[in-house]
């Protein structure tokens, strides 16, 4: 180990590592992945970890029974399971002499802001009082509506959630390839990405295995919400020899995401990790060297077209003129009013609506450029 290793870090572990592609959780490759975040927490690193195997863990338990492939089916199956996930974890790490404590999130908890600081402040006492957060999604209650839908994308919410310094995808693949390996014996490795995109996606296919919900796909999504937040990421194989220490250490193992700016303040995570989207602007020339130039607010003026039916307060994407986005943000007026003021200048809005919330449609303060 070197001497700069991150202060704090959010590893996610997908179900095929911690199952070792068996149906059973492969409590030895576990163990070994606690030893490993037990060293790097002795030498101060905070660690965050997100888990899969829930699901896996109730099937194991109850014996493998036979069942339909429905919800409810699997949400007895998360429910029996997570008992057993945690109490996993909890015995390997109190090997360790550390505590641990669970945190089971939906998408409700990051759509709210009250919410999100409520869990945004558990974490952050359980790491002050060096416990250990572990941290699923609460799939044995949730709904498509309120599910994140998968671990990768949770553990990116998690790394804004605690401010992490480094975010790991611990997965049964090397990292991300130019092709599919498993069908492209000359594909390689891509050993640093600086910028995701669509001929980046294309390379990512479905999910890997029939146990997990994650594949490359989902993986490429969490490490652009993290690198747009600031931080890096890193996709690698969760059966690398000492995987989680030398990543720590900066080994060049995997696929390491850099980002281009630096960390976001709280409230702007926030609109990363919150409520989706519930409508668009489309925007000139003019706005968009403002917003991403400049780091300008949105004015009225520079408004093409509203698209959606929102209300102020909602999460808006900023588009440019062909529909790509550039920007998310909090809107200070709804949609209707947009349409009415899109064109005009800021000093019209009173006259033009009969009041006035401001002479930005979206301050900058509640902005994010993608």
């Amino acid at each position: 180990m070197n001497n700069r290793l991150p202060s704090r870090i959010v590893v996610k572990l997908g179900t095929s590592v911690l199952t070792s592609g068996s149906p059973r959780l492969d409590r030895a490759h576990m163990v070994e992945l606690v030893r490993q975040m037990a060293r790097l927490h002795q030498a101060g690193v905070e660690i965050v970890l997100v888990t899969s195997g829930a699901i896996a863990a109730g099937r194991e338990h109850l014996g493998f029974p036979q069942l339909a492939d429905s919800l409810s089916s699997k949400q007895m199956l998360a429910a029996v399971g997570q008992s057993q996930l945690i109490r996993a974890w909890e015995t390997l790490f109190n090997l360790y002499g550390l505590h641990v404590g669970q945190i089971l999130l939906t998408r409700a908890d990051l759509d709210d802001r009250e919410r999100y600081l409520n869990a945004r402040d558990t974490l952050h006492a359980l790491l002050d009082h060096r416990v250990i957060p572990i941290i699923n999604e609460n799939d044995a209650v949730a709904i498509a509506e309120i599910k994140v839908g998968d671990n990768d994308n949770l553990s990116a919410l998690a790394a804004l959630l605690a401010e992490a310094d480094l975010l790991m995808l611990l997965t049964d693949q090397q990292g991300l390839y130019d092709a599919d390996p498993r069908g492209n014996p000359d594909a390689k490795l891509i050993p640093e990405v600086h910028r995701i995109d669509e001929s980046l996606r294309a390379l990512a296919g479905g999910s890997g295995t029939n146990l997990g919900t994650g594949g490359m796909a989902t993986k490429l999504q969490a490490a652009d919400v993290a690198n747009r937040a600031g931080i890096p990421a890193v996709v690698a194989s969760g059966h690398v020899e000492g995987v989680i220490e030398r990543l720590c250490a900066g080994e060049a193992l995997g696929t390491r995401f850099v980002p281009q700016s630096s960390l976001l303040d709280g409230r702007k995570r926030w609109i990363l990790a919150g409520p989706p989207p519930c409508g668009a602007l489309r925007l000139d020339e003019g706005a968009v060297e403002a917003l991403c130039r400049k780091g300008s607010s949105l004015l009225a003026k520079g408004v093409l077209a509203v698209e959606g039916e929102f209300v102020r307060g909602a999460t808006l994407v900023l588009a440019d003129r062909r529909g790509r986005p550039v920007a998310r943000g909090i809107s200070r007026y709804g949609a209707q009013e947009i349409e009415r003021l899109m064109g005009h200048h800021s000093k019209d809005i009173e006259a033009t609506l009969g009041y006035s919330h401001g002479p930005a449609l979206i301050h900058r303060n509640d902005l994010v450029v993608l």
